[in-house]
């Protein structure tokens, strides 16, 4: 079926594939940067989960699910996977619209809303008190920016092209400190 595609990757003897920019400080700082955002989303997300468990309305599941996927979107993206950081940006925008609309409460009521008279308090799903509405509503809308932020650096992360390879020779790779993919090649003997 895939007749013209190479099995492996071929090196020649003695050469070894670098990632060049991998090595760039801008790229170790926008990975850092992709990932703290990403842990920074999961713990705001169950801190509105658990926090007002027993006052959501039916997404408990989707938010633990897409706390999980960020996390392993982070792990990932720890090993330097590019392909994540377009999905990674994708599900911020998602759930940028979620946060804006559960914050101001243009579908109904918002969590601010909920600390007026006639409204019960939240529960978590261990039987305590949960936090306060005033709490929930202000970790909800402070949930927006920050997938702002992770937008913008995961698009600047997918622009820096992590995934660029270069085929050096070993003394080379090995002068310049990268780190390659592959051992360098064993010496034709005669």
């Amino acid at each position: 079926m895939f007749r013209n595609v190479a099995p492996q990757k071929t090196l020649r003897p003695g050469y070894v594939v670098v990632y060049p920019n991998r090595d760039k400080a801008s790229s170790k700082t926008t990975k850092l940067i992709v990932i703290v955002l990403l842990i920074i989303s999961v713990v705001l997300m169950l801190a509105i989960t658990l926090g007002g468990w027993t006052k959501l309305e039916g997404l408990k599941p989707v938010n633990i699910i897409w706390c999980l996927i960020y996390l392993v979107m982070g792990y990932y993206i720890w090993r330097w996977n590019r392909g994540l950081l377009p999905l990674a940006a994708a599900l911020a925008i998602l759930l940028l619209i979620l946060a804006v609309i559960a914050g101001t409460g243009l579908a109904g009521t918002s969590w601010f809303d909920r600390a007026h008279v006639g409204f019960a308090a939240p529960q978590t799903p261990f039987g305590g008190k949960g936090l306060s509405p005033d709490t929930l509503g202000t970790l909800t809308l402070i949930l927006a920016p920050v997938q702002v932020l992770l937008i913008m650096f995961a698009m600047q992360g997918f622009a820096q092209g992590w995934n660029v390879e270069q085929e050096v020779p070993a003394e080379e790779a090995r002068r310049r400190g990268g780190k390659s993919s592959a051992p360098p090649a064993e010496p034709a003997t005669a």
